[in-house]
């Protein structure tokens, strides 16, 4: 395993740089296209759209790239695509150029997201996979929140050419990316059999990767949980939840902004904290506990609704409310990515992988779509309850996900129990 690690740090690094230039350039397109550009929200609500619309395109033969060529080559390519994207999308100045490179820079951003998950799980044994994807997590959110910082100052809507330098420096973060973890050597495909929750043998050798996926109904049932987490959660964090503050609660945007950070900061500080409290129990309890906190997350923002005529009131409850989706996430950042390693045939972890994102990225792109019309329209009551009602569907379909895992995939320590009963047996023939 220790020559595993020069690699794993590579792959980290690569993991921060993808994030930091996330931070640095998406809280800004929507102020580039209809500020900057003049093209107005329509054109950049559909730039946003392509953008998420490239997963669906591209990931299907991300996963069966990478199976078939590994993830190296993979998120090469991923990142030379989105560093054209991202550089193109700085210089396009009408809404064809844009929606183009907006897809190119969506369709390399997805490509290169399974490719590092594979390479997580490449680098790393079970016993160590689940702090691997919560370091990923911590490094991604603190990336994220460093380029927003330092794109925020860079930024001047009088002066388009500020935004163009912001994308050229993304796409040059793109092929630091490349240089630092797409040159990384990896570690062979394991070989061992697929995990007994995998789909058969018999359906693996008839059918495609993506046929064999959906014939595994645990990892179906992880893809309908996923969703609804990635849906409730993520799809909502940047949308639903900050309409809701700056519209019904009043909340500046300062305020959000801290907000925000409250969130980010949350990670950073717990994650590595909450990631031994999860080693030590079963994956879908850490799942129902995320939803069980974010269910306090959303009655705390019906208290800020109810009380958003109390100016301070309502900005701690605000604040709050992105604090424990931060506490959630940490609980959600070391089971979700283990569990569909574990799940997955070593011969398609890219096509697994490549499906939990596709379903992670189609959560985030309607997510954001029915927040902002439900609070949009006034009926932020209704918002409110259909995402508690949400939230309180995460801890059934936890709970109920339990039944179709092994407890290795559960991360049930059952091996200490095994050793024991056989040698408190020798000990009673041997006293006898």
């Amino acid at each position: 395993m220790k020559e595993w690690g020069g690699r794993l740090r590579r792959v980290q690094i690569g993991n921060a740089i993808s994030a930091f230039g996330s931070g640095f350039t998406l809280p800004y397109m929507f102020v580039y296209v209809d500020q900057v550009r003049g093209l107005g929200a329509a054109a950049a609500g559909a730039v946003f759209t392509v953008f998420a619309l490239a997963a669906l395109a591209v990931l299907p033969f991300t996963g069966r790239g990478i199976d078939r060529y590994g993830p190296r080559p993979v998120l090469l390519a991923g990142t030379a695509i989105a560093a054209v994207g991202a550089f193109a999308f700085g210089q396009a100045t009408g809404t064809a150029g844009l929606l183009l490179s907006s897809f190119l820079f969506g369709a390399g951003v997805t490509t290169c997201q399974p490719a590092l998950a594979t390479m997580i799980v490449r680098c790393t044994g079970r016993t160590e996979r689940s702090r691997a994807f919560a370091l990923q997590f911590t490094l991604v959110n603190l990336g994220m929140g460093i380029g927003a910082l330092v794109g925020g100052q860079i930024v001047d809507t009088s002066d388009p050419a500020s935004l163009t330098r912001l994308f050229t420096i993304e796409a040059l973060a793109f092929l630091g990316l490349a240089a630092v973890t797409g040159t990384a050597k990896m570690p062979p495909a394991e070989t061992e059999p697929a995990p007994a929750g995998a789909a058969a043998g018999g359906a693996a050798k008839n059918g495609g990767g993506l046929r064999t996926m959906v014939a595994d109904k645990a990892m179906l049932r992880l893809c309908v949980l996923a969703g609804l987490i990635f849906f409730t959660c993520y799809g909502q964090f940047e949308s639903g939840v900050a309409a809701f503050a700056t519209d019904t609660v009043g909340t500046p945007p300062s305020t959000l902004g801290l907000a925000i950070g409250a969130n980010a900061l949350t990670i950073v500080l717990l994650q590595m904290f909450v990631v031994r409290i999860t080693e030590r129990r079963r994956r879908t309890t850490a799942m129902a506990a995320a939803g069980a906190v974010w269910l306090a997350a959303w009655g705390t923002a019906a208290v800020a609704g109810l009380v958003r005529t109390e100016t301070v009131a309502a900005t701690v409850a605000i604040v709050a409310v992105y604090a424990l989706f931060g506490v959630g996430e940490s609980l959600l950042a070391p089971t979700m990515g283990p569990i569909v390693a574990d799940l997955a045939p070593s011969r398609l972890l890219g096509t697994y992988n490549a499906g939990y994102a596709l379903v992670k990225q189609t959560a985030v792109a309607v997510g954001p779509a029915v927040g902002v019309l439900l609070v949009g329209s006034g009926t932020w009551p209704l918002y409110l309850a259909a995402m508690a009602l949400c939230t309180l569907l995460i801890v059934a379909l936890a709970v109920r996900l339990r039944g179709h895992l092994t407890p290795a995939q559960d991360n049930v320590r059952v091996l200490a129990v095994a050793q024991r009963e056989p040698r408190a047996a020798r000990e009673l023939q041997t006293a006898a």
